[in-house]
């Protein structure tokens, strides 16, 4: 048992060394993370755009995260079907190049109901069957108390789902 619980904090402390807020002010922030997970390019840019298997239900605005889809070309959305015939627009897709990358423009969650956009992009690069994922949201604009003050939040949430889509890639399951 004390072997196991070694070895899963030495794979917390392995994923936390990855990811960070790299830059916070109030008009904006980066944060990023680095993964490299155990399948080729192609089948993890197929299941960047399969949100509805990986995605937290609990970082929906409908409960559900089958109710989530992403069009991954230049116009498409990551959108969400609401109860009644409602509907968000997450985020925009700029750009889409299977194995590659995908880069989406527009707010998460609270940064909706703010000034502030900005790009979440995955970029990917294989060598030997394994595929390096770096994973960057960059925000900008206008959100009251600063937007410095949201970017850990943002960058646990964007962490965990990273780590559920990690999962759900290698397993077949997430989470």
């Amino acid at each position: 048992m004390k072997h196991l619980l070694i070895a899963a904090a030495l794979a917390l402390t392995a994923t936390a060394t990855h990811a960070e807020v790299v830059d916070a002010t109030p008009g904006g922030f980066e944060v990023k993370r680095t993964a490299v997970l155990n399948a080729p390019a192609d089948r993890v840019y197929v299941a960047l755009t399969q949100p509805s298997a990986w995605w937290n239900k609990d970082h929906t605005w409908s409960g559900s995260s089958a109710n989530l889809s992403l069009s991954a070309m230049s116009g498409g959305c990551l959108c969400e079907k609401l109860p009644n015939g409602g509907s968000v627009l997450h985020m925009s897709v700029v750009y889409a190049q299977p194995g590659r990358g995908l880069r989406l423009f527009g707010g998460l969650g609270p940064l909706q109901m703010s000034g502030a956009a900005g790009h979440l992009s995955w970029a990917l690069s294989e060598k030997d069957g394994k595929t390096t994922l770096v994973q960057t949201y960059d925000v900008g604009g206008y959100m009251k108390g600063g937007l410095d003050k949201i970017a850990p939040a943002v960058d646990g949430v964007l962490n965990e789902q990273l780590d559920r889509l990690k999962a759900y890639v290698e397993t077949g399951k997430a989470p």
